[in-house]
């Protein structure tokens, strides 16, 4: 399939890299080595952390950003997911770092580069204001509220997030009936079963959907243990689990995702397009992306 370049939106790291502690090499050497799996762009993501860790990856990246060259997956903009969610759904983050959902904390680690928000809009103070104001994506996810109004986006759908009930609203819920709301998912066959999927994908319209991989370090390296924020992350070759099993990102790179999907006849080749309308980006070229799958 000759097409545009994939674009990973949230995308914690490969080959060993993490994004919250790599040094300008990791990140030159990541953003290679994933352009030849056909992915043309990135928003580099960054799990909860110290305010002063979080300035330096912020600070990395945007550096590494100015000297990359053509054969690099081009760096977009940083994913802030983390800081301000909710300690329910904390997922596999640290929740003594949260911070409350205020402009104030936001100015503590503002950058330009930031160009996703992750949070959870129950807890806003007057941080979505404040976002909205600077044209930043705002995306719910490790949250447990249903009101998604302000929202540009909902985080890896059905994770970290109340799920769909029939009496009250929910994230999920919310996110799924709401058709201006884009909304990411992790189709790795191990966040999401595949009749979720189907629910999904015949609930939003197909211009709003966001395939990502919240891939981990892990990924595509040889290590079946790491640190990732902050946890021991044990991966057995499918999932990858905290000591206590809560899951954490995923081990599969976002063409594998893709392959599994058009194996159970799940893919649609609009969801390729989506994240540039959704980010009004663009990367030149077309690449034959599927002649770069490997096995999964």
């Amino acid at each position: 399939m000759k097409t545009k370049p994939l674009i990973e939106q949230h995308f914690h790291g490969a080959f060993g890299v993490d994004f919250n502690k790599a040094d300008i090499n990791d990140i030159l050497f990541l953003s290679k080595e994933i352009k030849k799996y056909g992915i043309g762009g990135i928003f580099p993501t960054i799990v909860t952390d110290t305010v002063e860790n979080t300035k330096r990856a912020i600070s990395v990246i945007k550096r590494a950003s100015t000297i990359q060259t053509p054969e690099m997956a081009k760096i977009f903009g940083i994913h802030l997911e983390g800081i301000f969610l909710n300690p329910e759904k904390k997922g596999i983050h640290d929740d003594k770092l949260f911070l409350p959902l205020t402009a104030d904390n936001f100015r503590l680690i503002e950058d330009d580069f930031i160009k996703i928000v992750t949070l959870a809009p129950e807890l806003d103070v007057d941080l979505i204001d404040y976002l909205t104001y600077k044209d930043i994506k705002i995306q719910a996810g490790h949250c447990i509220g249903g009101d998604l109004s302000n929202c540009n986006g909902a985080t890896h759908l059905f994770n970290a997030m109340s799920g769909i009930t029939h009496r009250n609203s929910s994230t999920a819920l919310s996110a799924l009936v709401n058709d201006d709301i884009y909304t990411e998912i992790i189709a790795d066959g191990v966040h999401v079963s595949d009749d979720a999927l189907r629910l999904v994908f015949k609930t939003k319209p197909a211009d709003k959907v966001i395939l990502i991989s919240d891939s981990l370090p892990i990924t595509e390296s040889n290590k079946k243990e790491s640190i990732f924020a902050g946890e021991k992350i044990y991966y057995d070759g499918k999932k990858a689990v905290s000591k206590d099993g809560t899951l954490a990102g995923s081990a599969l790179l976002l063409p594998s995702i893709i392959k599994r999907l058009m194996k159970v006849n799940l893919f649609n080749p609009e969801f390729i397009t989506n994240p540039y309308n959704y980010h009004g980006i663009d990367v030149e070229g077309k690449i034959d992306w599927e002649f770069l799958l490997p096995r999964v």
